[in-house]
């Protein structure tokens, strides 16, 4: 399902119910406000996946995020497993459990549900008709889902081109969600990568790579808004979500680093943007991925002799862990974020 990745280290800091109306809450004028920006959200991704059987675990992990009254979650991609069929039913399915939180539920897009829908075992699906009806289905709105709402900003119209690149402002913190996902951020490099077990045509990878360079610029200019947005209103931190494990784990020596040869993958641009804001923003970044299905917590930019000190990345549990991360954001807090791991009983 994931290619060219590898196992890092881990770390870590030490009901479902529908309602009949549904409240839309306001970031500017929640309750946040009263507590010195002090709140806690949840961050899952990677589930349910039908082939590990995690159908039967998300009602408790539902339940568990709602019994701990966060103020939202966020879902970083892959509403399914890689060899399932991209059929319509997937995408509505997902709607309905998302809509199933209490508080507001954001979603991020995954690679499961449109860059591995070429292949055959998934139907052999145009993975640009994919995104499209992602971009259609789950962002014709500019709210969240959940039974309480969150509004959203997002970069394109509604259900349009990148209306899936979403943010929002809560306490001291502007949060960011990006369509960077997983399978090498829909980058094809070569013949055979792009026919093997697929449906693709050569046209279909042309058109494909064309997709890929068009939303990594538009990605980098959301991104580079946002964090000036944040500079501008002296936020204390930025949180960036996206699905990908963008290779942060392959091998590395003190003389050689695969993540930094030029060329490499679909994540280059971006890790280097990515470094280059985090590097003139005053305040704590972390960047939340899914992808791998390891809970991690580390610092990998940029490398052993060049730590980025206000650089914290965050890995999700994914199937067949079906648990979730706590984040507390403390505005007196000097690393703004802190972070527990959630292990849901029975799961």
């Amino acid at each position: 399902m994931k290619t060219l990745k590898a196992l890092g280290l881990c770390a870590a800091f030490g009901l479902a119910v529908t309602l009949p109306m549904t409240v839309v809450a306001d970031p500017h004028h929640d309750d946040h406000d009263r507590d010195d920006g002090k709140f806690s959200f949840a961050l899952w991704g990677d589930m349910p996946y039908a082939k590990n059987g995690d159908d039967p675990k998300i009602p408790a992990l539902i339940a568990d995020i709602n019994a701990n009254h966060v103020k939202f979650s966020i879902f970083d991609g892959d509403l399914k497993d890689g060899s399932s069929v991209c059929d319509d039913g997937q995408y509505y399915s997902a709607i309905d459990r998302f809509n199933s939180f209490t508080a507001p539920m954001v979603y991020v897009p995954g690679d499961n549900e449109w860059t591995d829908c070429h292949r055959t075992n998934n139907g052999g699906y145009n993975n640009l008709e994919r995104l499209n009806f992602v971009r259609a289905t789950l962002f014709s709105s500019d709210k969240s889902f959940g039974q309480r709402k969150l509004r959203l900003e997002h970069q394109g119209p509604l259900g349009g081109l990148y209306v899936e690149n979403t943010r929002w402002s809560y306490g001291p913190v502007v949060f960011v969600g990006l369509n960077i996902p997983g399978s090498n951020n829909n980058k094809v490099n070569s013949d055979s990568e792009c026919t093997k077990k697929s449906a693709r045509t050569l046209q279909d990878c042309s058109d494909d790579n064309a997709e890929y360079i068009a939303r990594d610029a538009a990605n980098i200019a959301f991104m580079h808004e946002s964090f000036e947005k944040a500079k501008a209103q002296h936020a204390r931190g930025v949180m960036l979500v996206i699905q990908a494990d963008p290779s942060f784990d392959l091998p590395e020596t003190e003389s050689f680093n695969e993540r930094t040869q030029p060329g490499y993958d679909g994540y280059d641009n971006f890790l280097a943007a990515l470094t280059n804001e985090t590097n003139s923003f005053a305040g704590q970044v972390v960047l939340v991925h899914g992808d791998t299905h390891f809970f991690k917590l580390d610092k990998p930019l940029v490398d052993q002799a060049h730590l980025i000190k206000n650089f914290t990345r965050l890995e999700t549990f994914g199937s067949p862990n079906v648990h979730w991360v706590k984040v507390t954001v403390d505005g007196h807090n000097p690393n703004v974020f802190s972070f527990e791991p959630m292990m849901v009983e029975g799961n």
